[in-house]
């Protein structure tokens, strides 16, 4: 099959690992967003399991709650350079948007931080069950998009302790802000963008990020953006750099 071909198969997430000529039993959830894509029994799929496996497979079974494969060719797609956000504890439902465009733009972790504006929304993104729906909403976006890989979807942290953890992984760190330097001139062979919450960060938040642990700030444009509008620019920009690299 050619890889124009493989591009139009639809894409459905399985947290399996694949093996050709193997058969392999899909969830209900699965079954049923196969009846929605209209796919019928002999028809070729895609799977993908967010860790870097794609799958093609013949659907040999589809019932209302069931669906049955058959594992053809298997390949691996290697993990993009790491591309860090740290997202802030923010209105559940922009949060969500962010979540579902990040797992597009191939986002490597997504760390929740509490800011001192936090405390003052409500709804807020926080806690197991929206770990959960947030996840599925990832899901979705990397089935429509083809994605090999999802996010690491880490717990809420202070912003402290978000800004130790982030001293682990190697790249450039780069603090949203408008005025400062482009984004657009860096190039990052990895990198990790803080985003600040609605209303932006406080002077006390901006001296620990910027000059106790060395955050370059970077700018978006002379504009101020939403945090969730902010992300996908920041993300979209970075993969862009990345791949020139």
């Amino acid at each position: 099959m050619d890889r124009r071909h493989r591009a139009t198969l639809a894409t459905f997430f399985a947290d399996e690992s694949f093996v050709a000529g193997a058969s392999l039993a899909l969830p209900g959830e699965v079954a049923r967003h196969i009846h929605v894509r209209r796919l019928r029994e002999g028809e070729m799929l895609r799977l993908t399991n967010g860790r870097g496996a794609i799958g093609e497979a013949t659907l040999e079974r589809l019932a209302k709650d069931e669906a049955r494969v058959t594992i053809g060719d298997v390949s691996g797609t290697p993990r993009p350079p790491y591309l860090g956000l740290l997202v802030p504890v923010a209105d559940r439902e922009r949060m969500l948007w962010l979540g579902e465009k990040s797992a597009e733009l191939a986002v490597t972790s997504w760390q929740p931080v509490f800011f001192q504006r936090s405390a003052s929304v409500s709804p807020r993104g926080e806690g197991e069950k929206f770990a959960e729906k947030l996840r599925a909403r990832m899901i979705g976006a990397i089935e429509q998009s083809g994605g090999a890989w999802l996010p690491e979807i880490r717990g809420e942290l202070s912003l402290a302790e978000a800004l130790v953890r982030s001293a682990e992984p190697p790249g450039a760190r780069f603090l949203l802000e408008r005025g400062g330097p482009s984004l657009a001139d860096q190039r990052p062979a990895a990198a990790e963008v803080l985003l600040g919450p609605e209303g932006g960060i406080e002077a006390t938040e901006r001296t620990i990020i910027v000059e106790e642990h060395d955050w370059l700030p970077a700018s978006l444009g002379e504009t101020t953006l939403r945090f969730e509008t902010a992300g996908v620019v920041a993300a979209g920009i970075l993969r862009a750099l990345m791949a020139r690299a």
